[in-house]
């Protein structure tokens, strides 16, 4: 397989150059901003939050797994766009200090803007609804084609993906408009709306993608054409269930963790004084 990658590819498209060179350009950012520098605390899980989403992305765009993904096989593609979506930007999220992710996101500038696309049902349909439409066979056998489009289309999904995690992560104080009961069941919507197009390609026992016929074969000669299709239908739906079930269970610990705190404390915000009696209202946050 490699050898024939080597055949028909130069290097420096199997091993792309520049992909590194961004991705060591942003750790050495992040060591010497984040990290060193004394004006953000960066704990030890936020490092390796950092260093497995950047290790997971150079893997993904600077290796041949970005060559077999993008001429060879369906399944691989599917592979890169789920973990970068799923995986690496709510990693990335996770890796930044909160006083850092406010002074970019949050000032006079990108306010208004952030706030429309950080809308939770918005970007909950905006995200889910371009990758759902992004794996339809006609779309993608045209995205395919045009290279253009098709990187911008890839940006687009990764800006929406952007807001998406933040909406569930609320890395930000001012991005908390959803209580953990409401962020729960924004997890289990997205996982709704993605439903159909994973099934889609599982199931379908019928060539979606006819584009792949005269690589069929050439990357491993196992995997057939349907079977690349249903390969990738399962990985997107696997991943997309493993990110969100971490999300939910991170939501769920932080809940406790919030309640346990509460413990023993006085909640002023719920409590009235009515001629002289205390009454404790019903927290609904």
């Amino acid at each position: 397989m490699f050898s024939y990658l080597l055949e028909n590819h130069s290097i420096y498209s199997l091993f792309k150059l520049h992909w590194l060179i961004l991705f060591s350009f942003f750790i050495y950012w992040y060591v010497k901003r984040i990290v060193v520098g004394t004006l953000y605390q960066v704990t030890n899980n936020q490092r390796l939050y950092f260093f497995i989403a950047i290790f997971l992305l150079i893997v993904l765009k600077a290796t041949p797994l970005d060559v077999i993904g993008t001429y060879y096989l369906f399944s691989i593609h599917v592979l890169q766009i789920s973990f970068i979506c799923f995986i690496v930007i709510p990693l990335l999220i996770l890796s930044m200090p909160r006083n850092y992710l406010r002074q970019l996101i949050w000032n006079y500038r990108t306010r208004i803007v952030v706030t429309i696309l950080s809308h939770p049902w918005l970007s909950l349909v905006t995200f889910n609804g371009l990758l759902t439409i992004y794996f339809i066979p006609n779309v993608y056998t045209f995205l395919q084609t045009n290279i253009v489009l098709h990187l911008l289309y890839q940006a687009l999904l990764v800006i929406t993906a952007i807001f998406m995690w933040v909406v569930i992560i609320q890395p930000v104080r001012e991005f908390q408009v959803l209580n953990h009961l409401l962020r729960a069941a924004y997890i289990f919507f997205a996982s709704l709306i993605l439903m159909p197009i994973g099934f889609y390609f599982v199931i379908v026992q019928k060539v979606h993608l006819p584009l792949y016929y005269e690589v069929e074969g050439v990357i491993t000669p196992l995997l057939t054409i349907i079977y690349d299709q249903q390969l990738g239908g399962g990985i997107l739906k696997l991943t997309q269930m493993f990110s969100y079930t971490f999300a939910l269970l991170f939501i769920m610990l932080e809940w406790g963790r919030r309640e346990q705190a509460k413990e023993g404390t006085v909640d002023e915000e719920n409590i009235r004084y009515v001629r002289g009696v205390v009454i404790h209202l019903d927290d609904k946050k």
